[in-house]
């Protein structure tokens, strides 16, 4: 992996007229890479393991479903199973959520988990989580005796996991999991949105510059004798960053996931999520890098883009939306114009778990339970 920012991820909280929680989150790299949606069912057991160290062997207490990457590179010996699949995006039964984000300043000196033996990988907190809670109190509360500790990746060329990790649930509470210089450290998350870096008590301070941000456009005003009139609506927005860095998605997230109406159905507040999110959508070449100049990407072994171009530029590879109540899973590829759609209630009472290739999505209709529930055992 190269110096710089390894990927742009931006996620947030939105809330129907009843209270409802709805979550949204994009993932924008500048290549496509073997991403699975990953069904486990409730009972199965899952092993995190570092080197050196006693594996920890937790059960799926909650089913649940997640966009995946593998963990490892396949071998004709060793081929990929369920618990080599990581989550990047997920949700259990219950209602609650795991994201990873690119976070680069996660990795370092290890500056904890030397009493124990039995320490949980950073790679598998997604599975742990969703697999054993329901409440984002319960996770924080288990972490409080579960050591973390990043592992050198592999894929990434052996970088230390450049990542930091929410979870959210249905009462809207959020958990920033996030590892400086090695060091874990929990933030209870007021505002429900989450970019990348600096660390995140850094955003909240940054939050502080934008006390005067509302909804409300002021389309008139008065210099001297000379009256100014909008001839249009949307002056209200003229104060949100526009670029698409960390620091300044990070306000606009907080910004629509405040302002934007409140629905009054959950099929209305999935489609005004889905609004949210096209705001941070992100087309091929919107913003670009040439080689040289200081961009920094997630590079991943065995896997390049193949293009003639002389840049490379960040796109959103994939969106998800998640209706914590309802406990429907939805996700649109750069590919694709409309959702694909899992119903984890349908899904639960599956006997095993479910691979499926996210690039399947974009050959089916809007409708994909049935096409996981038909894909091949984990």
């Amino acid at each position: 992996m190269s110096d710089g920012r390894p990927a742009v991820c931006t996620s947030l909280t939105y809330r129907d007229a009843e209270g409802r929680v709805y979550f949204g989150r994009t993932l924008e790299l500048t290549m496509d890479l073997p991403y699975q949606v990953v069904f486990v069912p409730r009972g199965m057991t899952l092993r995190s393991e570092l080197e050196g160290r006693d594996p920890v062997d937790y059960e799926a207490s909650h089913a649940f479903i997640s966009v995946t990457m593998p963990g490892r590179i396949p071998t004709k010996d060793a081929p990929l199973t369920v618990g080599d699949f990581k989550p990047l995006e997920g949700m259990n039964e219950q209602g609650l959520t795991f994201s990873l984000l690119s976070y680069p300043a996660a990795g370092g000196a290890d500056h904890g988990a030397h009493t124990t033996a039995a320490v949980l990988s950073a790679s598998d907190l997604g599975s742990w989580a969703l697999g054993r809670f329901a409440t984002v109190a319960e996770v924080k509360a288990a972490l409080a005796d579960q050591p973390v500790m990043l592992e050198p990746l592999a894929l990434l060329g052996g970088v230390e996991s450049p990542f930091h990790y929410v979870v959210h649930d249905r009462s809207g509470d959020a958990l920033v999991i996030e590892f400086q210089n090695g060091a874990m450290h929990l933030y209870d998350n007021p505002v429900g949105v989450m970019t990348n870096g600096p660390e995140f008590p850094w955003h909240l301070t940054n939050l502080d510059n934008y006390t005067y941000l509302s909804n409300v456009d002021k389309s008139g005003g008065a210099f001297g004798k000379y009256t100014a009139r909008q001839p249009d609506s949307g002056i209200a927005t003229a104060g949100l960053p526009a670029s698409n860095t960390s620091v300044g998605r990070f306000v606009r997230a907080a910004f629509y996931s405040q302002f934007t109406e409140a629905a009054d159905t959950p099929d209305a507040a999935l489609r005004t999520l889905a609004h949210i999110m096209n705001n941070f959508d992100r087309p091929r070449g919107a913003t670009i890098d040439y080689p040289g100049e200081g961009g920094g990407h997630m590079e991943v072994a065995g896997l390049s883009e193949s293009t003639d171009k002389p840049y490379v530029t960040e796109y959103t590879c994939w969106t998800n939306l998640s209706d914590l109540d309802r406990t429907l899973f939805f996700v649109r590829t750069y590919r694709d114009l409309n959702y694909s759609s899992f119903d984890l209630a349908a899904l639960a009472s599956l006997d095993g778990p479910r691979i499926l290739p996210l690039d399947r999505l974009e050959q089916s209709a809007a409708g994909a339970t049935e096409l996981l529930a038909a894909a091949k055992p984990g």
